[in-house]
């Protein structure tokens, strides 16, 4: 195993620290309770630098404490335009970071970015909504990821042969 690449998966939204770094540790969590820690790498990054360095919003972290998970290591960090080079799976939370995040996509990158949400079963809509405004949101934001990321999960470990 040492000698085979692992697939590394970044997920993307404004300022890292609610929708993405849930994402980071939802999506962790699933690869670490199937054993595949060794295959797949997990990461988070925002489009701006408003909280670079920060921990995960409060209420993100509190939503993910009730389910089990802590976010409280997390820090939150910029998306580069390496990151294309870097990552297999660049995964946005809506259009508006996928568009800022293909502005700086540089002509040699290797990954393509996309929705996180192509990867769900339950959900229609194609954007997680950015709960950093609001109170209510934070629950649904976090079905929303668990959903999309058992999907991805699933695509990965199909076309990875893991």
């Amino acid at each position: 195993m040492s000698d085979i690449k692992p697939v590394k998966v970044l997920f993307v939204c404004m300022g890292n620290i609610c929708r993405s770094p849930t994402a980071h540790g939802v999506f962790q969590a699933l690869v670490d309770e199937h054993g595949l820690g060794g295959s797949i790498q997990v990461d988070s990054a925002g489009t701006h630098s408003y909280h670079t360095g920060n921990p995960p919003d409060p209420r993100s972290q509190a939503t993910a404490r009730k389910r089990g998970l802590d976010l409280s290591g997390l820090r939150a960090r910029r998306f580069e335009s390496n990151d294309f080079i870097d990552f297999d799976y660049l995964l946005a939370m809506d259009k508006a970071n996928l568009a800022d995040m293909l502005a700086i996509r540089p002509d040699d990158a290797i990954a393509s970015a996309d929705l996180m949400l192509k990867y769900s079963d339950r959900y229609q809509e194609p954007e997680i909504p950015d709960p950093y405004f609001g109170n209510d949101g934070f629950e649904l934001v976090f079905d929303m990821i668990e959903d999309a990321s058992h999907g991805l999960l699933r695509q990965i470990r199909s076309r990875y042969d893991l």
